[in-house]
């Protein structure tokens, strides 16, 4: 199966992407998009600097000018290129970057590495915007080594060597972004928490975040980079992955913990008990506080989201629309339809203000504004949004994706009430003679794996695990 995804580039490492990988992809990029200068930064991973370097040979051989901002986070690193644009409009000049590449495999385990590619506009090179066409480049280039020179010919760049300059600011001026954004009161009384940065790229850049928060107490967990994740896997998605966050909150009487993932983009929470909170009703938590700074703002929710996620949203005055899972779609449906925020079930967060891109750090400080101001405890805040039975994403490995969607779809449609086809397919039952019968689910095929992913919910317990069997066995 190919390294080349929906959203970026990914696969093991070095087995399938290692450094003459890199470097041939830095000439396609070069080919296939004719940037001028190119932004590049990396995650702790144990292969990602020599990534780093080949990548940046292949940009710099390609006559490519290059900025390295080397160690970053992915919030970070978009951050850096959000900035970039801002100045150079403040100076009627034009952006300084064309391109942006980070070596990073996200949440992925220790023996995984990719890059993450975005354009000058902060808006991600994906499926259906340029990953196909790369890809074909790539290759070419494999396929035919000799076309590198007609690449850089047909590129119109020039034929000297690029430059490689370094920037040693890009955490310096997140982080203060990130606290401008956040706009935390003064008067905000200590506060104890529990963060697990997983030995990922939060732990390069909290340190920084927390020094300026001295009333912020940290019970730190796993804050040393280190690619090959000695501790477990850097994924607040996986409940396994929580154990000792938990055990810290609550020997630690925290008012919350906070797990980031490998590249800081995505981060999750427990409450004061050590509850896990599931991502929907993040989404829906966390935009009742951005609505506060954005009153009747649109908020996107993918499709896999509860039904507490538009109710919650509308009481706090704002409006909604569902969206199809990715963050590649989201970032540029968030541009097309002017919205204020977005979250989705697998925990990331995104914000008008950071160009429709994620950061766990930003959402982690609106949550605890909220915290302060309502002077309730977590727990508190989010089980009220708590109204269905809901199940976890569950994954069924199928070899014939499309038969038992097909199967699924014949037994169930003729008795829907609304069909989603926006991902997949969400199919919802609703009943007005009895509201407690009233159910939905939604089933996608994975983009990389050959996968159904499936997720229901139910007004009672009763209901949904009746119709998480039914649909259980016809998916087979």
């Amino acid at each position: 199966m190919s390294v080349f995804k929906a959203y970026d580039i990914r696969g093991l490492s070095p087995e399938e992407i290692d450094a003459s990988f890199a470097e041939r992809l830095g000439i396609a990029v070069a080919g296939q998009f004719h940037p001028k200068r190119v932004l590049v930064g990396r995650d702790m991973r144990v292969t990602s600097p020599d990534l780093e370097d080949a990548l940046i040979r292949g940009l710099t051989q390609s006559g490519v000018d290059v900025v390295r901002i080397g160690l970053c986070s992915t919030p970070m690193f978009n951050v850096t290129l959000g900035l970039a644009r801002v100045e150079s409009r403040k100076s009627k000049v034009e952006s300084p970057f064309d391109l942006g590449v980070m070596v990073t495999a996200s949440h992925n385990p220790g023996k995984y590495n990719g890059f993450k590619l975005t354009g000058g506009d902060v808006l991600p090179i994906g499926q259906g915007y340029g990953m196909e066409e790369l890809e074909k480049t790539f290759g070419e280039i494999l396929a035919t080594p000799d076309i590198i020179p007609t690449l850089r010919r047909d590129s119109q760049l020039p034929t000297h060597v690029g430059s490689v300059t370094d920037d040693p600011m890009a955490l310096h001026r997140y982080v203060e972004h990130i606290l401008d954004l956040a706009k935390m009161p003064v008067d905000m009384s200590e506060m104890k928490i529990a963060i697990d940065a997983g030995n990922g790229m939060a732990g390069f850049v909290l340190p920084r975040l927390i020094e300026k928060l001295p009333w912020l107490k940290v019970e730190q967990l796993y804050f040393t980079p280190d690619g090959s994740f000695p501790n477990h896997e850097a994924n607040p998605l996986k409940r396994e992955t929580l154990d000792d966050l938990k055990e810290k909150v609550r020997s630690g009487q925290c008012a919350v913990g906070v797990a980031f993932d490998g590249d800081a983009d995505r981060v999750g929470f427990v409450d004061e008990t050590g509850e896990q909170i599931p991502g929907d009703l993040l989404t829906a938590l966390l935009a009742q506080e951005v609505l506060l700074d954005h009153p009747d703002g649109l908020v996107l929710y993918d499709v896999r989201s509860s039904w507490s996620v538009p109710e919650a949203v509308e009481e706090a005055g704002g409006h909604t629309e569902m969206c199809r899972v990715g963050h590649a779609l989201i970032k540029r449906l968030m541009s097309e339809k002017a919205a204020s925020f977005a979250g989705e079930l697998s925990m990331h967060f995104y914000f008008k203000e950071l160009w429709n891109c994620e950061s766990g750090d930003l959402a982690m400080l609106l949550l605890l504004r909220m915290m302060h101001r309502e002077q309730k405890p977590l727990s508190a805040l989010w089980k009220p949004l708590k109204r269905y039975a809901k199940s976890d994403e569950t994954n069924f490995s199928v070899t014939d994706q499309k038969a038992a969607m097909d199967r699924i779809e014949s037994a169930f449609i003729k008795d829907a009430t609304n069909v989603i086809r926006i991902d997949g397919l969400r199919l919802e039952f609703t009943y007005p003679n009895d509201e407690r019968k009233n159910w939905w689910f939604s089933v996608r095929a994975s983009n990389t794996e050959p996968l159904l992913r499936l997720v229901v919910e139910a007004v009672t317990p009763d209901i949904l695990n009746e119709k998480m069997a039914e649909l259980t066995s016809l998916i087979g």
